[in-house]
């Protein structure tokens, strides 16, 4: 008898151990594997595929992998530049206690990320730019939960600087897409 309580209860234990939540991103201005909304594409005036109003979406995410200090969060299109691949933003040194970025929030500089240098130079959010008559790009949004502190990098990181500070730093990954084609 004292076996099987002893076996009930590691099993239980087990599925326990199994039965945490996820780590999970998502918004409440897009769902993964949806069109982003028109005001969310780049507004690049110098740029004719630029048809929005840059309105970064709003991300939110939960259940962090133990050990997380910090997170940083990457937006690819790796469709874009035909097929070369688009950094639109990667922000980083979010601290761990920041669960959430408000629509709009990333579209200018904050004290709650630091910010890295996309395709287009800018260290913010840039939405969407495709050319008219494509099919919908995919915009990969990438969180990634990391062990470093908020302040251990510096402004102005490319995609592929950042992602080579991260090695060995990554404690969890989740990831949403957004859909976007030029309406025109």
């Amino acid at each position: 008898m004292k076996r099987l309580i002893l076996a009930a209860a590691g099993a239980l234990l087990a599925a326990n151990a199994y039965a945490a939540d996820p780590f999970t991103l998502s918004s409440t201005s897009f769902k993964s594997g949806t069109m982003l909304p028109k005001k969310m594409a780049g507004a690049i005036k110098s740029n004719p595929n630029c048809v929005g109003e840059n309105v970064s979406p709003q991300l939110s995410w939960a259940n962090p992998p133990a050990g997380t200090v910090s997170y940083a969060i990457i937006m690819t299109d790796p469709e874009g530049r035909a097929g070369q691949g688009v950094d639109h933003w990667h922000a980083y040194g979010i601290p761990a206690s920041v669960t959430s970025f408000a629509e709009g929030e990333t579209s200018k500089p904050s004290d709650k990320f630091v910010g890295g240098k996309g395709t287009a130079g800018q260290m913010v959010y840039v939405g969407p730019c495709t050319p008219p008559g494509t099919s919908p790009h995919q915009y990969l949004f990438m969180l990634l939960a990391t062990d470093l502190d908020p302040k251990a990098l510096p402004a102005g990181l490319t995609r592929l600087e950042l992602l080579d500070k991260l090695k060995d730093h990554v404690k969890g990954t989740s990831t949403i897409v957004g859909l976007f084609k030029n309406p025109y």
